[in-house]
């Protein structure tokens, strides 16, 4: 046998299941959405949306949470992940699986305890209360920084493993170098440790980026009605109004625009630093 014929075999049965619930149903998804209401062709959902301030909104929305949730797991990870890769084997391995431990739980189960934790009587507004720094109870749920809380909960154990995955490339020897040749903590690792683990940086945030931007759960449990995003709202659209077409579009208009954006994050960082730092 053959190795390309072998290779073959072997990623055949996962190509047809990715063909079959994957490619398909997205190619017809894709069709409905230039459909009207008489079945015939038209872009009419799309325009709506280029028409409808309402729309634009909701898809601005969608950016600023998912960028936020980005520039949160971003600042709370990093140094968990520099944590790991300075740590010993047995306490790499203990910190992994209490950053993964959360997830072994569901979603809907945590977004729902975060609603015990951050609502108008839950035990930081009480907290406060009681310690006379405020009167009156935060707004800490059904707004923008409660989605956001809840996405960081949900997405930050992909940006530290990304980040920590680059810095155990990092040879501590670059660090020792750095000290002896008389640079400070804060030059080495504007000049050393930031720099090689850029990969990593790349790989989380553009991670978390897209799952933010595709979150459901999150922002229908911790936004409630106040927060509307673009995957609640294209729900909405094909479950409760029944108009598929109009919420395929949605989709398919989130879609392309992650890609785009997720594109030009990528080239951008590329074309600066990160190909300076590989290149030297």
């Amino acid at each position: 046998m053959s190795k390309r014929l072998s290779i073959t075999l072997l990623t055949a049965p996962a190509m047809i299941i990715l063909l079959g619930v994957f490619l398909i149903p997205m190619l017809l998804m894709l069709l409905l959405s230039f459909q009207d209401e008489n079945e015939a062709f038209s872009v009419q959902n799309y325009a709506l949306f280029v028409q409808d301030p309402f729309y634009v909104q909701i898809l601005w929305r969608t950016i600023r949470v998912s960028l936020w949730t980005v520039l949160a797991t971003l600042v709370l990870g990093y140094p968990v992940a520099m944590y790991m890769a300075q740590a010993t084997g047995k306490m790499r391995g203990i910190v992994t699986m209490l950053i993964l431990a959360p997830h072994l739980i569901s979603v809907v189960i945590r977004n729902f305890g975060w609603v015990v934790v951050l609502g108008e009587k839950g035990w930081i507004n009480e907290s406060l209360i009681a310690l006379g720094i405020i009167e009156q109870p935060l707004r800490l749920l059904y707004n923008e920084l409660g989605v956001v809380i809840g996405l960081t909960d949900s997405f930050i154990a992909y940006m530290v493993l990304a980040i920590a995955t680059s810095m155990y490339a990092i040879d501590p020897s670059l660090n020792k170098a750095a000290s002896i040749l008389g640079a400070s903590r804060v030059r080495t690792f504007f000049s050393v440790t930031l720099p090689l683990s850029l990969p990593g940086i790349i790989a989380g945030t553009t991670l978390v980026f897209s799952l933010s931007m595709s979150a459901f759960v999150t922002p229908a449990l911790m936004g409630g009605t106040s927060v509307k995003v673009m995957p609640v709202i294209a729900y909405e659209q094909i479950m409760a109004t029944l108009n598929w077409p109009l919420g395929a579009a949605l989709a398919f208009l989130l879609l392309g625009s992650t890609i785009v954006l997720v594109t030009l994050y990528t080239k951008l960082i590329e074309t600066k630093r990160y190909k300076e730092v590989f290149a030297s």
